[in-house]
This record gives C-alpha cells, structure tokens and sequence, in this order.
C-alpha cells in the first residue's frame, strides 16, 4: 500500500466542512413530523437543534444517541480517525452525559485507497474510543466514491444532568472552552499554506481534545444551557441556544479567542466554502458593530462562522456562579474564556456583536 497517498486529495470538503449549510438543512427538515407527542419518551429529536437525541428510561436516567461523519480532514489516516471520533463523542458530551459504545460508519473507494488504510483509520478510531474509555463495538461499512468516517455513540446520564441547547436566561454568563479557527487552519493545511512541523502538532491537538468537561458540566445547576461549536461555527450554534431558550446573546469580539495564525489566514480569505453559506442563513438574525463589507467586518464573519471540527463547549453560565464554574474548570485542566452574556430577546436579532 502507497503510505504517500493524501486523504484530503480525494474528497472535495473536510472534517465539519462538509456539512450541509443550515439554510439547506432547514429546507430538508421541514418535511420532517414532531413525533414527540407519538413517542412520550423522545425528550429530544431534531425540532430544537439539539446535539443529540434523547430518549427517557424511566429509570432517572436518559439515553443520549447521536451519529457524526465526515471526509478526511488530515491525510494520515490514524489521525483522521482519532479526529472524527473525538468529534462524535462532543456531542454526547455536550449533552452533559458519559458514552458507554460507539459503532463505527466507514465510506470508502477501496479501488483508490485500499483496505490496509481504512484499518488505520479505525486504529485512530479505536485508540480515542480507548482515551474515552469505551469500545468500538461493530457498524457499518460500504465502498464510496469519496472517503468518510465517523461514529454512532450512545450515552447516558441521570435526568436531572441533562443539559440542551435550551435553557439559557438573561444575565447568564457565555462560556467557550477552545479558541476558534480550526476550519480556517484545515483550509490553509489542504493548500499547504501551513509550516506542518511547526503547526501541525499543535493543530492535531485541538482537534483530538476530547470535550470531556461536559459531563462534569452537566452536575452544575448553575450551567442552564450547553452545546458544541461544530460546523456552522459559533455564530451558527450560539443562534441555535439563543432560539432553543428565547433569549438573545451580546458577543464581545475582543473576548472571543483563536487559534494562532487564524486572524492573518481570515484576512487573507482562507476559509472552508460552507462559511458563507452559514452566513447567508443568519446575517439578518445578526447585528454586527460594522458594516458587513467592512474588511474587519469581513474577518468577523470568517471567525464566527469558521465550521469547527470537535470544537469547544459553548455553555451559559448563572452570573452568580462564575466562580465556582471557572473554578472547576481550572481543577480540570479545562480551558474557558468569557465571551458574552444573555439578554432578553431583541426582535429579528438572535445576536449582538460589540467590539
């Protein structure tokens, strides 16, 4: 087998770039039943947005399902499939619950690429399962055109743990766990625009850092609401809580944290296609302090939008209770930065962008 081949050479998006754009989404959604008056015991479909579907046991406990894929992000394929677990696991995560098993979902050209390097993928795969202390238990393969993998976790929690995208209350304190910019940086390394000794590790890094806060999150009363920031950026997701819990969000962009070299790529227009996608479907639910063909205006939207793979935990926080919040995310090892609040709903506008 040719251990020179490039996965990114053989897909046309990568990692949460391949998403489909929330317009579209909600175009194909729209056909779709509430079936929660059918199903008493589904306390979460898709109507809310939410990271994952839950599901009532009747025993004070909730199961948590979700299922992630997408095309390879990085060319060696150990790294793709760590990548691509860690970012299906965030969402059980950002449920405020533990997985407990994992099934794999595997598309690949065989004729192209071969079995020999989709068994690395699933040793990727098998060693962040492993990190979560989970197996990978089985799933589901077919010969595709285009590579892509990813994982079908299940999860649970007590009840009273369960954390939604819905929930958040004026005053309350946004929290995001990891800086912004990985879209930008995968669209920069697929162009070979990055130094890949001096980048590339710290990159890989912030791409396979499990979101494991997220169950401790969800034993805190004062954390009203949690999410992750996956593909269509934070702006996308932050819209999706402010909608779940009726609120609106004050965004201070000085606040808002990226990785190094994010700022010098978005002012260089280096971004994954589906970012302007994302902001078509929510420019007008968005206030910005600019213009938006301002240049600065421009990078904003780049950032915000920037789809992130296994992006941090966005979370809304009692404004009494910071403390305590930031204290224990500082006994974790848990990276946190302030960077907004929650205000009563402002009509047409979900979020307000300040300087």
């Amino acid at each position: 087998m040719d251990t020179t081949l490039k996965l990114t050479q053989y897909s046309r998006a990568s990692g949460c770039g391949c998403k489909i754009a929330p317009g579209d989404l909600q175009k194909i959604l729209s056909v779709q039943k509430d079936y929660s008056n059918l199903f008493p015991a589904l306390l979460r479909g898709f109507e809310t947005s939410d990271d994952a579907a839950v599901w009532d046991l009747e025993d004070g406990t909730v199961l948590i399902l979700t299922t992630d894929f997408f095309m390879p992000m990085l060319d060696d394929a150990d790294h793709f499939g760590q990548v691509a677990a860690a970012n299906a696991l965030s969402d059980v995560y950002a449920m405020g619950a533990r997985p407990f098993l994992a099934l794999g979902i595997l598309g690949w050209p065989l004729e192209k690429l071969g079995a020999e390097l989709a068994a690395r993928v699933l040793e990727g795969a098998r060693k962040m399962c492993q990190k979560a202390g989970i197996p990978l238990a089985g799933g589901h393969s077919v010969d595709a055109v285009e590579p892509f993998f990813g994982l079908c976790v299940a999860g649970r929690c007590p009840k009273e743990n369960l954390r939604t995208n819905g929930g958040a209350q004026p005053g309350d304190v946004l929290y995001l766990t990891k800086p912004l910019g990985t879209g930008i940086l995968l669209s920069a390394y697929r162009k070979g625009m990055l130094n890949d000794k001096e980048t590339y590790p710290e990159l890989l890094a912030a791409l396979t850092r499990l979101n494991s806060a997220g169950e401790w999150m969800g034993t805190l009363r004062s954390v009203h609401a949690l999410t992750d920031v996956t593909g269509f950026g934070l702006l996308g997701h932050l819209i999706e809580m402010c909608r779940a819990s009726s609120v609106s969000a004050e965004l201070t962009w000085s606040d808002v944290p990226r990785y190094p070299l994010v700022d010098d790529l978005a002012a260089r227009f280096v971004y994954p296609d589906i970012t302007f996608k994302t902001w078509n479907s929510f420019s007008n639910q968005v206030q910005l302090s600019q213009n938006p063909n301002d240049p600065e205006s421009a990078k904003k939207i780049l950032v915000l939008c920037d789809p992130q793979t296994n992006g941090g935990l966005l979370a809304a926080v009692a404004p009494d209770e910071q403390t305590i919040f930031e204290d224990t995310c500082r006994a974790n090892g848990v990276s946190f930065y302030r960077i907004g609040t929650f205000i009563p709903q402002i009509p047409s506008v979900w979020v307000r962008v300040r300087e």
